[in-house]
């Protein structure tokens, strides 16, 4: 008798299960980076593949597609509205195209630190971005670190906010990116990431911005010598999903898509800053040359940079600027853990 009540509630919990597992379906996302297989963000989207495989029992996948092999930020991101590529990380600097207010996040000498980037983009303000997302034909998954960028250069050691005068520095495709190097005296000039390396190693560029993670990674060191600690910028990335793949999931699916995607952010985080604590004696090992700015010449790059803040602070709105002060002075009201 006791044997038939086991078999019966046996049957009642996996008749009660079956809607749901019915509810997950065989599914494969292509996820198209820019960057090398080995950096740390092609790192974290493989752990959203496990996560992701292991939520689902297996009929849930994602195949990663690093070095540019789909195309670059901007065309992966529009091939995701398309419908014809179904996931992409992106720097958040490439939205600012189709929603103006995500510029914000990139206005120059804004964060202090992680700490506070985090506070800010996982909280209401950078909640609200995401949802912005939609209406372009975009799902905004997560915020990954991308960190604060650097300048490298071919030329000379920059010492002070002056020796940036007359360089010719690849840029991110994005107005915000050429005003604020330009207003730095540098010939700011546009490029997609998967073209920088040889044009480095040409010469037709005398260097470039990017995080130490992003700089190791893709061994920039061979066609660059010196580095400066600027941190003019943060920078983050966005984990997108085409907002056709994500409406073709069902509810289970799509729960299972967050959860996975939540976890591979702190992955992400958590890996990036060991890699970029790292990453600058790497580099010094390699042979570049690396100098950091006093105070005081950090200091002279925002008054340069002034009249950038102010532009973009109201193009990108006045209201949403606000409101990123607002969230950065509550940020740092509270205390670190």
């Amino acid at each position: 008798m006791k044997f038939k009540s086991l078999a019966l509630a046996a049957t009642v919990l996996a008749a009660l299960a079956a809607p749901v597992s019915a509810q997950i379906k065989e599914h494969v996302f292509k996820v198209g980076i820019g960057l090398s297989e080995d950096h740390p963000q092609a790192l974290a989207v493989k752990h959203f593949a496990e996560k992701l495989a292991a939520k689902s029992g297996g009929k849930m996948n994602a195949k990663l597609f690093a070095s540019g092999s789909l195309g670059n930020d901007v065309s992966m991101t529009s091939a995701l509205r398309g419908g014809t590529l179904e996931m992409t990380v992106p720097d958040s600097s490439t939205l600012m195209s189709l929603i103006k207010p995500f510029g914000v996040l990139n206005l120059p000498l804004t964060f202090n630190n992680e700490q506070e980037a985090d506070a800010v983009l996982d909280g209401p303000f950078g909640q609200k971005l995401l949802a912005m997302l939609h209406e372009k034909g975009l799902v905004g998954l997560g915020y990954w670190e991308n960190g604060f960028r650097h300048v490298t250069n071919s030329r000379r050691p920059i010492n002070k906010a002056d020796d940036l005068a007359g360089l010719k520095l690849r840029v991110i495709q994005s107005p915000l990116f050429l005003d604020t190097f330009n207003a730095l005296g540098t010939n700011a000039t546009p490029m997609p990431f998967t073209e920088l390396y040889t044009a480095m190693e040409q010469s037709a560029v005398d260097g470039q911005e990017n995080p130490p993670a992003t700089i190791l990674a893709s061994k920039f060191y061979e066609v660059q010598k010196h580095l400066v600690l600027s941190r003019h910028m943060y920078s983050a990335w966005v984990l997108l999903m085409s907002k056709k793949t994500w409406d073709g999931l069902s509810a289970e699916e799509q729960k299972i898509v967050q959860e996975a995607a939540r976890e591979a952010t702190l992955f992400e985080r958590k890996t990036i800053r060991a890699f970029s604590e790292t990453a600058l004696g790497e580099l010094k090992k390699a042979g570049m040359q690396i100098t950091e700015l006093p105070t005081a010449e950090q200091a002279k790059l925002r008054t340069k940079l002034q009249p950038v803040l102010t532009k973009y602070g109201r193009e990108f709105g006045e209201a949403t600027t606000s409101e990123l002060m607002g969230e950065l002075a509550k940020a740092r009201a509270t205390p670190t853990k």
